[in-house]
């Protein structure tokens, strides 16, 4: 194998593939990164069995050559090295050969790297995903539903199947449902789709969380293919493999209120502020709980009181506060977290009482809710 790529398209897609490869690997060929050079261009692949990813360089792009195939072939490098060898190379140019038992060159300008490489042969084939179901969304939404979900899944793994966040694909609609059975963060969009296959599986919280960090931020659609035990994500020169949990998510439906005693409306951004600052000392304590109250002429005064610190008191106008007068206690750190993941300028938050869940929306927006279950304080 022998090839000369642009430094900067390899440097991109090493970084991408490295997003996949742990050295906490019971396989020790999965500490390195494939590299396979056919006549189209390059292709690199990372994987920990969990994620694979794949990026492939085309030989040339908008009429501009990137690769310059020499030689077909193929070789694993151990990734750790490859990756910083790659960053910090002088020139903009990179030419890899391997030469005879696995030695790999690596030549960029006066400097030159050998590496010991593996057998590429050994290197576990990716998952054969069969395209026949696929439905499309663009990047950017995407990337806004694992954002506005991906925060609230469980982080203990008593429970393996909270991890993940829950899919649900419905004729031309996607909900993403993510709960630590404190919280519950939820998102629905309407996607492109070319049948009406239904899905409900539950995609792990870690992998959403990669894939986010390697898509562009842009309107282009990005495939998407369920199986019975793996997610393939197809982008522009991009495969995104994650497998899938195993087990029945909760019926989360029944969490969600329908009716409410208290329904306020308030500026985001003034609520989330006043939250932070609330939660200054409550940080202190063990729990981070920070109490809100309705008072009189539509005051919501937020509060946090710790024993050996001391305690603050603030009070914020709301839009409006409709029903029942109110006192609760919440997480700041789950509220602010739910605070941060919408959008729009303005929310309206619903109460059922003191030690029921509640729900904040954006207002006029149905597509997201955040839900949060209260803290005993008394």
């Amino acid at each position: 194998m022998k090839f000369i790529i642009q430094r900067d398209r390899l440097v991109q897609s090493v970084q991408d593939v490295m997003k996949a490869v742990t050295s906490r690997t019971t396989i020790p060929i999965l500490t390195g990164i494939k590299i396979t050079a056919t006549m189209e261009g390059v292709t690199l692949t990372g994987s920990d069995s969990d994620i694979s990813i794949q990026s492939f360089i085309p030989k040339e792009d908008e009429g501009n050559e990137i690769v310059e195939i020499k030689q077909a072939g193929a070789i694993v490098l151990q990734a750790k090295f490859f990756s910083e060898i790659v960053k910090k190379l002088p020139t903009d140019s990179v030419e890899i050969e391997v030469l005879g038992s696995l030695q790999t060159v690596i030549r960029s300008g006066k400097s030159e790297f050998n590496l010991v490489g593996l057998d590429a042969e050994e290197y576990p084939h990716l998952p054969q995903i069969e395209e026949n179901n696929k439905f499309q969304i663009a990047t950017d939404l995407l990337k806004a539903m694992i954002r506005q979900t991906h925060f609230a899944v469980s982080t203990s793994e008593t429970r393996p199947i909270l991890t993940g966040v829950n899919w649900k694909v419905e004729s031309d609609l996607l909900s993403c449902i993510a709960t630590d059975s404190h919280r519950l963060a939820l998102r629905k969009a309407k996607i492109k789709t070319e049948n009406s296959e239904s899905y409900n599986v539950v995609i792990p919280g870690k992998s959403l969380n990669e894939l986010s960090k390697i898509i562009d931020d842009s309107n282009d659609l990005v495939d998407i293919v369920i199986t019975e035990n793996q997610i393939l994500f197809k982008a522009k020169h991009l495969l995104f493999f994650s497998r899938l949990l195993e087990g029945n998510y909760p019926d989360t439906s029944r969490l969600i209120p329908n009716e409410s005693k208290t329904d306020l409306t308030v500026n985001t951004k003034d609520f989330l502020h006043a939250i932070d600052r609330a939660s200054l000392l409550a940080r202190e304590g063990r729990n981070n709980v920070v109490k809100l109250a309705t008072i009189a002429g539509g005051i919501i005064e937020i509060s946090s009181n710790t024993p050996d610190v001391g305690k603050v008191v603030e009070e914020i106008q709301s839009g409006s506060i409709d029903g029942e007068d109110l006192k609760i206690s919440f997480s700041a750190k789950y509220m602010m977290d739910a605070l941060k993941a919408l959008e729009g300028t303005d929310i309206s938050v619903s109460f059922t009482g003191a030690m029921r869940p509640f729900v904040i929306r954006p207002l006029h927006d149905d597509s997201i809710l955040q839900l949060i279950l209260p803290v005993r304080t008394y």
